[in-house]
């Protein structure tokens, strides 16, 4: 390392293409130089090699044997350094042997990553996909350490400090099985409130959510019956139940097994968005798979 700190990379480049040469004239054309300038980088680089590297000979130049030495592994360590620094080649997902890695929730399991994953079989045979569990506390974390590469989170709440876009925004409709006699058509808010909800808890056996601040404010409540931690579970338990839910729309829409409705009472909806770190914002593949994402949203 303190060789290298004391030569000038250009000078690297004056040997290997003198090597190639054994002829200063032609070397110099061949590096955009003048003859002097190259012939100041050889004696540069004599002395700090302590070497003459090129003998006058009848025909040119000839390399001594340091100089024979020095070819080959020059040639290679200025190759890989050109590949190194340059632009990155565009991403071809077909070739791709990459493995994904997503935090998300059960809902965005279902909203988000399952049509992603139609996508990626399609054109990208060749990755693989790691799904974890969200945590919102970790994102941050996960996304800098390379842990996860994108997270899917509501942008409220969301962690400070990462790359965002937004991907839709949600709405809450009122959800029961198929052919429930209450729901036949849009139920008043007395009827809304008379029916035994579901909910989602994702800390963990609540029984109040968004819905029950909305129906304080107009002075009336519902009775929550069932609370569960995942809305995969809340969807099986509506469809094998008399149980409603207000659940959001692209969860439940295509569900043959359920029957959607809109609510007697006006709810803010939310929106979802994907994260990203700063360290990944520029890849190509990275870029390709967000892309992909924003559209299947």
């Amino acid at each position: 390392m303190n060789n290298l700190r004391r030569i000038d990379l250009n000078l690297l480049v004056t040997l290997d293409v003198l090597l190639a040469e054994q002829n200063v004239t032609r070397a110099a054309e061949r590096l955009y130089m003048s003859q002097p300038a190259v012939s100041v980088h050889l004696a540069k680089l004599r002395d700090l090699l302590g070497d003459p590297l090129l003998l006058p000979g009848p025909r040119g130049m000839r390399p001594t044997t340091r100089a024979e030495a020095l070819r080959g592994p020059l040639r290679d360590a200025l190759e890989s350094l050109s590949r190194a620094v340059s632009p990155a080649a565009p991403f071809d997902p077909a070739k791709a042997e990459l493995t994904w890695r997503i935090a998300a929730t059960d809902y965005t399991e279902s909203t988000l990553v399952l049509p992603l994953l139609h996508r990626l079989r399609a054109e990208a045979p060749h990755t693989r996909l790691a799904v974890f569990d969200l945590s919102p506390s970790r994102i941050a974390r996960q996304t800098e350490q390379g842990i996860v590469d994108i997270a899917f989170h509501t942008t409220d709440g969301a962690p400070q400090g990462l790359r965002r876009k937004a991907l839709f925004t949600e709405r809450y409709v009122l959800v029961g099985r198929r052919g429930h006699p209450k729901l036949k058509r849009r139920p008043t808010l007395k009827q809304f409130c008379d029916l035994e909800h579901a909910m989602v808890s994702q800390d963990g056996g609540g029984f109040h959510a968004s819905t029950d601040d909305g129906l304080a404010k107009l002075g009336v409540a519902r009775r929550v019956a069932l609370s569960v931690p995942h809305f995969l579970f809340l969807r099986s338990a509506l469809a094998s139940t008399d149980l409603v839910a207000m659940a959001p729309e692209r969860l439940v829409r295509d569900d043959p097994a359920l029957q959607v409705t809109t609510p007697p009472v006006d709810l803010p909806g939310f929106e979802i968005s994907m994260y990203w770190h700063e360290r990944v914002h520029r890849d190509p593949s990275h870029q390709w798979l967000r892309d992909c994402i924003a559209s299947v949203a």
